[in-house]
């Protein structure tokens, strides 16, 4: 079974429309892709999943940036392929609540410039809740397994639902107008 997934965009992170004159994220739930312009296309930083509207799960996302829960990166670095951090989420800002806090001024406006340096990609699957988890697993598996800079810039240790044996197997054939770097044509699910 070969199953199309029509990836969209770029959209703009909500609530930076004003500053990058991207359109707005649609009304809708299912996958994303977080990118960043590189090279005539884009590199893929997360793949990810929402069962509610995008917006409130980026409004979840943006919350959980500016707290300093997830990593903050040089942009002008990010753009030119490499990957370099300004902050340091997930596990190490939980032990360094207070080193967070002591920089948040200076982080701040680095979180902004990240924020609207994003270009989101989004498909509508419905409400497939397995494919949604399969596509995520496997664009971020794929992306692990290439070449600097497609494997350098997303973020390790994600939480990625693989397909269970009893599971059959789909492939998806990734449709877009843009270059999504490290993306490929067909994807095992």
């Amino acid at each position: 079974m070969i199953k199309a997934l029509n990836w969209a965009g770029p959209y703009s992170w909500p609530g930076y429309e004003d500053k990058n004159h991207l359109p707005p994220l649609p009304e809708q739930k299912g996958v994303y892709l977080q990118t960043f312009e590189f090279s005539g296309g884009y590199l893929i930083y997360a793949a990810g999943i929402t069962r509610r509207l995008f917006k409130a799960r980026f409004k979840e996302h943006t919350r959980a940036y500016l707290n300093g829960e997830y990593n903050v990166l040089d942009i002008p670095s990010t753009r030119s392929g490499a990957r370099n951090e300004h902050w340091h989420g997930w596990d190490y800002a939980r032990n360094h609540r207070d080193e967070y806090e002591n920089r948040r001024s200076d982080l701040t406006p680095k979180i902004h410039e990240q924020l609207a340096n994003f270009r989101i990609f989004t498909v509508d699957l419905g409400d497939e809740k397995r494919i949604h988890e399969h596509v995520e697993s496997a664009v971020m598996n794929v992306l692990y397994q290439q070449l600097p800079p497609i494997s350098t810039i997303p973020d390790k240790g994600m939480f990625l639902s693989k397909k269970r044996d009893s599971e059959d197997p789909i492939i998806v054939q990734n449709i877009t107008d843009e270059t999504l770097w490290g993306l490929p044509y067909l994807l095992y699910i």
